[in-house]
């Protein structure tokens, strides 16, 4: 009874802000968890963990060298933590950074409408990406075009060839002709122009992508998880079209599969069918 005491009292201190603070923390410690759990990074926490354990034992059997040199380990441990961890820190940083929510009503009170030629000009990269891609699968000739968004990639770019030129199929049939000198790198599409060509991407190291996709898609989606591009692969072997998208890859798209997606992923557009079935979805649910 004394112990249900005691809690029922400290209960009764614990107010609004303190629940909020509880909650907050907890949230924090599941998203660090969640963002490691598939990494590398989850066997280095393994090992700070054994650290604190041999800390606690020499602590207990007064093994005076052993816990001094510990505890100068930890007394430096956010600074030896942001070093161990730094491409994790920086990927959960770029994710918040990325986030739709807040990056949609922040857009919606500080951007204009967004520009009908600006929109024209993209639509019509989509269009020209589309039609080399399907132009591409028939002659099993290899691409690799980044459609640009709110991540700039300008740090990319520099490592090929800035051209700034309006996009056609021809212009991509020149690029990634297999003689061409910019054919093996990427090209970047920004604001509906092609802005660089023989760009290079850094690689996936997520050990679980499939061991039969090769060098152009593991490129694709590396830059797809460091940032929000959208990334299209024509592959040289099969001639498979593909996105890219958040570390993922859509496979087997044909033309008008294609557009359609890019449409919704760099306009934002749904198109009436998918209206129509969510319209029908909220009428349903009232």
């Amino acid at each position: 009874m004394e112990v249900f005491q005691n809690l029922f009292s400290i209960l009764k201190t614990i107010q609004v802000r303190d629940v909020i603070d509880i909650i907050a923390i907890a949230l924090i410690i599941f998203g660090l968890f969640r963002l490691i759990r598939e990494t590398r990074a989850i066997q280095l926490l393994k090992g700070i963990l054994l650290l604190l354990l041999i800390y606690f034992i020499s602590s207990v059997f007064e093994l005076v060298m052993l816990s001094s040199l510990l505890r100068v380990f930890f007394e430096a441990s956010v600074i030896i933590i942001a070093i161990i961890f730094q491409p994790e820190i920086r990927k959960a940083l770029e994710q918040m950074g990325r986030n739709n929510t807040w990056r949609r009503a922040v857009s919606a009170i500080t951007k204009p409408r967004q520009n009908d030629d600006l929109t024209l000009a993209v639509k019509k990269s989509i269009v020209d990406a589309a039609d080399t891609s399907v132009i591409f699968s028939r002659s099993r000739t290899g691409a690799l075009i980044v459609f640009e968004r709110q991540t700039m990639l300008s740090d990319i770019a520099a490592t090929g060839t800035v051209i700034n030129a309006d996009t056609s199929v021809a212009l991509f049939g020149n690029i990634f002709y297999n003689k061409a000198p910019l054919h093996d790198g990427a090209s970047i599409i920004r604001g509906g122009k092609l802005h660089a060509a023989g760009c290079i991407l850094p690689l996936t190291d997520n050990p679980n992508v499939d061991i039969n996709l090769g060098t152009r898609h593991r490129a694709a989606l590396g830059i797809s998880e460091i940032s929000d591009a959208v990334v299209l692969i024509v592959s040289e072997e099969t001639g498979v079209v593909s996105l890219a998208i958040g570390g993922s890859l859509i496979r087997n798209l044909k033309r008008e599969k294609l557009i359609k997606k890019l449409n919704q992923l760099l306009l934002d557009e749904t198109d009436e069918e998918e209206k129509t079935r969510k319209f029908r979805r909220g009428r349903d649910k009232q």
